[in-house]
């Protein structure tokens, strides 16, 4: 592994350990079986008790994992015959979203989703996967393309949040996410989101808007960083740690209050250890959900998707 998080090192120290004893079983006479076991038995204990009980702010670590599996991995993996479409037919593409049709599992899909880079040269062009207001107006191009044509549409979210620039702001950043917001609201067709790294703020809204929402089990969806939120409240960016634990941002935190539908189990050691295991996880999810809301007349579907959100929180009507 080229990136190691500080909470599992232990584990990665181990497992090496392992693989040096393996490695001078093999090469010389000494026979070492009995202690790799023993090691080997130990490392089963250490990665249940390091990965089974993560801390919020090592999934947040691990959200951002240099090598998380990002959309255009998941597309290899999900679907056949994708087609890729550029730009918002107004002002340009962004790389930082990346939209399409495909199919899955034989059913034609629209796909749209963040794109971060895995390297400095990939992060720059597509800006560290934060959208410009074009990369919101491409997939909203697609999304309505796809309710015209009646496909599912299926959205990937991966990003920090939207791009804060002075240019983004000028071409209408926050119009555009709200335009997004709106307009998904009302889509005939099924939408599926799945949040698959860092969900960060209107960034991440801007594609979340759904009939189902899933996560993966340690990627975050939060209002914003823990970072953002520890300079805020406490004047101090250092108390990440502890903001991450008070922000309620992991899978399971959301699960419990509503804002999502489910948590998709990810494999021992984060998504990026195997990405195909990983995928078939995914494959699940999407089956199951394309399945039951494919079979909504659009009437059933739209009064659903308004409850869902409706009920999202506890609030009181007054009565004035």
């Amino acid at each position: 592994m080229k990136h190691v998080l500080e909470f599992e090192k232990p584990v990665i120290a181990l497992r090496e350990k392992i693989s040096d004893l393996k490695r001078l079983t093999e090469n010389s006479e000494m026979d070492l079986s009995d202690e790799i076991v023993t090691l080997e038995k130990r490392l089963e204990r250490l990665e249940t008790d390091v990965y089974d009980r993560m801390a919020p702010w090592d999934r947040v670590q691990m959200a951002r994992h240099p090598e998380r599996p990002t959309t255009l991995d998941y597309i290899e993996y999900l679907f056949t015959d994708f087609l890729e479409l550029h730009g918002d037919r107004n002002f340009g593409d962004d790389a930082a979203i990346v939209s399409g049709i495909a199919k899955f599992k034989g059913q034609p899909v629209t796909v749209i989703g963040h794109q971060r880079g895995k390297d400095t040269k990939e992060n720059i062009r597509r800006n560290f996967g934060m959208p410009h207001p074009e990369g919101y107006r491409k997939a909203l191009r697609l999304m309505k393309q796809a309710d015209k044509f009646k496909r599912p549409i299926i959205t990937f979210i991966d990003t920090k949040g939207a791009y804060p620039g002075k240019a983004a702001e000028e071409r209408g950043q926050s119009e555009a996410i709200a335009r997004n917001l709106m307009e998904m609201a009302g889509l005939t067709v099924p939408v599926i989101c799945i949040v698959i790294g860092e969900g960060g703020s209107g960034g991440a809204l801007g594609l979340g808007i759904g009939d189902r929402i899933f996560m993966l089990e340690n990627s975050t969806y939060s209002v914003i960083s823990p970072e953002g939120a520890s300079s805020i409240l406490w004047k101090d960016a250092g108390l990440a740690q502890e903001a991450a634990e008070s922000m309620k941002i992991t899978s399971y935190d959301l699960k419990k209050l509503n804002v999502i539908d489910g948590v998709i189990p990810e494999v021992r050691g984060g998504a990026h250890r195997d990405i195909q295991a990983q995928a078939q996880e995914i494959e699940k999810i999407l089956s199951n959900s394309l399945e039951t809301l494919s079979a909504l007349e659009v009437d059933e579907l739209l009064e659903k998707r308004f409850l869902k959100y409706k009920n999202i929180g506890d609030y009181t009507y007054l009565d004035l």
